[in-house]
């Protein structure tokens, strides 16, 4: 758990996930990262109560990459308020097929989420019980059989950069759920960076990458 640890101080702890890993605990029953770092931490520093961890925000299981837990209630109030007001910018990248679309692109689609299949279904136009999703892609390098985008979110609605990029006609290589074909392993998109995060008493405005699943080649060659 040390490891994964890439930020803390005194108010708040940036973690990278792994893939598959829960940020916090649900119906399977699997142990979360929320509740992994609880015990970390109250081992670490030998805490003899509970140890209190706030979740700012989410990212799905399949994804990697960073995490913002508060670790007091007025962090947590702060945090939590900056991510509403998009005062924290998250940075994505994703690994699609190699087709032929633009460099970049502002994509805005209207999803809605179907509770039986935990599936978002895209709509092109405003749609009744549908929210406006928006992130802008660049293509930041191009591989033998892939591309690697920059996504940066406007919005941050369920599987949207996993619906909206399948609904392009570029799924995550890997993502079976949205149209991707069968491969063996996780190539699902990482959480790369988050900026303005503010730390030691919010003073601070600071910027924080993670690096990619370094136990895979595509992603390894992602970084070079």
């Amino acid at each position: 758990m040390k490891e994964q640890i890439i930020y803390e101080d005194n108010h708040l702890l940036v973690v990278n996930k792994k893939v598959g890993q829960l940020v916090q605990g649900d119906k399977t029953g699997d142990e979360s990262l929320l509740e992994s770092i609880k015990n970390f931490i109250k081992i670490r520093d030998a805490k003899p109560g509970n140890v209190f961890l706030g979740l700012v925000h989410r990212i799905d299981r399949p994804t990697s990459g960073l995490v913002i837990y508060a670790k007091t209630s007025k962090a947590l109030s702060r945090l939590t308020q900056m991510v509403k007001n998009r005062e924290v910018k998250k940075t994505y990248w994703a690994v699609v097929g190699k087709e032929m679309i633009p460099q970049n692109q502002r994509l805005v689609h209207y999803l809605k989420k179907n509770e039986k299949n935990n599936k978002a279904i895209v709509f092109p136009k405003a749609t009744e019980g549908a929210k406006e999703a928006i992130l802008t892609y660049n293509v930041i390098k191009t591989l033998d059989n892939y591309l690697l985008l920059e996504i940066d979110l406007e919005t941050g609605r369920h599987h949207q950069i996993r619906a909206q990029l399948s609904k392009t006609g570029v799924p995550i290589k890997g993502d079976l759920k949205y149209g991707a074909p069968f491969q063996s392993g996780w190539r699902y998109q990482s959480s790369r960076k988050k900026t303005g995060v503010y730390s030691s008493g919010y003073q601070r405005k600071i910027e924080i990458t993670a690096p990619v699943p370094q136990n895979d080649a595509i992603w390894r060659a992602c970084e070079e």
